[in-house]
């Protein structure tokens, strides 16, 4: 009895122990997967890092999940972009995590979601938004977090090797990290990152016809045709037709056709566009109401897009909301970046009426006079195409417009790689295939050539390997586990494919 006792006494010793030690790395995801974790922590950020007076300061938003962990492993920083961050999604950056034993962490970008410094996003107000702002919150994060994580597993002066993660906008930030404050991370994966700002971004629907096809093009050229001819008889009519009425502006209603188009090849499902307007185009029927079909069915239904999105009235809304997230990227937009989609002068798919003054006249209209794009200045402080950092890897789709944004040739310090598939687009290494909605850990079965996902991931893989081991040798990084521990973990890449 005393030896069972003592048995059943030492149990309960041992589980509070581990409770106490391992409870905050065990959270399970939620029962759909789609986060890793959602659980809200909060840090102080300077709302102007630039001013040497202005002393303010705002909260901000970010995430963590340590079941991979392994004390003094890498820290994976996955940039979240310009919307709300609901949690650290989990995509492909799991499975690296839980390959390479890192804390994931995830900072929301500054004025999106609850990370607003202001409750009126009047445009005044807004002077604080920008890329370079948010570079610094994310080198003010990092030391934060450094410090943090050194607090949690009682380690004095501990420096983790980070790596960098970001996808599109939050790429091109992952991508300008590296090259601002190298001495911070390791390196970087830029994933569609769009480092080129560009005035007249014309290459992005030429991409749209390229992806489409020739037929599935040929149906979208006479549908852009005979919605503008409808806008001038019977405009009404054809913006109820596609169940956009509020938009009095016709312009912002042909804007809201050309992107509803684009999103079937942006995000991997080129069939769900194509395949019904073809079909439509070869047996005689209406192509416009099977578009319309397209566009309530999947593009405002199964995809989720919303129709004041594209109202110019909802743009100028100051209030701070859930849709708030709108006004902030057409800001950043029309004051840093541009990538004004406008239709080439010849071939488009778009409306010629979607051109370089409409985008102008939005900002002005929207944020009012003297807002407008320096994309030369942007590109003089990043380097565009042309950045000139190091251990950058920059992934894109071959179906994805925005890949012209990016860095598309290879160099020993940047690599670059295209995944060459028919259903490959923003995202793809780190959201496999469509890419959205998510797939659990990034799953690429469903891509037209899974293999071509692998490859890529593999080369990722290889470069996050051997980045991490070069900062053992940096005097600016510190790894808190010997070298060896680290290092049998990042031998065989063979089983994560």
């Amino acid at each position: 009895m005393r030896v069972f006792t003592a048995c059943t006494l030492l149990l309960l010793l041992l589980l509070l122990f581990l409770s106490s030690v391992e409870s905050h790395r065990f959270h399970l995801p939620k029962s759909d997967g789609k986060y890793l974790t959602e659980d809200e922590q909060w840090l102080d950020q300077s709302i102007d890092h630039f001013s040497p007076i202005d002393h303010r300061q705002f909260k901000q938003r970010y995430y963590e999940f340590l079941d991979y962990y392994q004390v003094g492993g890498p820290i994976f920083l996955k940039i979240c972009g310009e919307s709300a961050c609901l949690g650290i999604p989990n995509d492909y950056t799991a499975v690296l995590a839980k390959k390479f034993g890192a804390a994931l962490v995830s900072l929301e970008h500054r004025y999106y979601g609850k990370s607003s410094p202001f409750d009126d996003l009047a445009t005044n107000n807004l002077r604080y938004l920008s890329s370079k702002q948010a570079l610094f919150d994310l080198a003010v994060f990092r030391q934060y977090y450094q410090e943090s994580i050194n607090a949690k597993y009682n380690l004095s002066k501990a420096e983790n090797p980070w790596f960098v993660f970001g996808v599109s906008y939050s790429g091109a930030l992952s991508a300008w990290f590296r090259l601002k404050f190298p001495h911070l991370t390791c390196g970087s994966l830029a994933s569609s990152a769009v480092v080129l700002a560009v005035y007249n971004f014309t290459a992005f629907d030429q991409q749209i016809g390229e992806s489409a096809g020739a037929q599935c093009k040929a149906a979208l050229q006479e549908i852009t045709e005979l919605v503008d001819e409808e806008l001038q008889s019977d405009g009404g009519s054809v913006k109820a037709l596609f169940g956009a009425a509020q938009l009095m502006n016709d312009v912002d209603f042909l804007y809201f056709l050309a992107d509803a188009a684009v999103t079937a090849f942006q995000y991997g499902n080129p069939d769900v566009l194509c395949s019904p307007l073809v079909d439509a185009k070869t047996s005689g029927k209406n192509l416009v109401e099977a578009y319309s079909s397209y566009v309530k069915d999947y593009y405002l239904g199964i995809f989720g897009a919303s129709v004041k999105t594209y109202d110019q009235q909802h743009l100028k809304n100051t209030t701070v909301s859930d849709a708030s997230g709108d006004r902030l990227w057409w800001f950043q937009v029309c004051s840093e970046v541009a990538y004004f989609q406008v239709a080439p002068e010849n071939d488009t798919v778009r409306s010629p009426r979607i051109d370089t003054q409409y985008h102008l006249n939005l900002c002005k209209n929207v944020f009012g006079e003297g807002i407008y794009p320096d994309v030369d200045m942007t590109n003089l402080y990043y380097g565009g195409s042309k950045i000139a950092g190091t251990r950058i890897v920059f992934t894109n789709g071959s179906q994805d417009p925005w890949r012209h944004a990016s860095k598309q040739t290879s160099s020993p310090d940047l690599p670059s790689y295209i995944i060459n598939c028919h259903n490959c687009g923003h995202g793809t290494d780190l959201r496999g295939c469509p890419q959205s909605p998510l797939n659990i850990e990034g799953n690429a079965e469903n891509c037209s050539s899974p293999e071509a996902v692998h490859k890529v991931r593999q080369e990722v893989i290889n470069h996050i390997d051997l980045w991490l081991s070069e900062c053992k040798g940096s005097p600016n990084i510190q790894f808190g586990a010997p070298l060896g521990i680290l290092g049998s973990r990042l031998q065989d890449h063979s089983n994560y494919q």
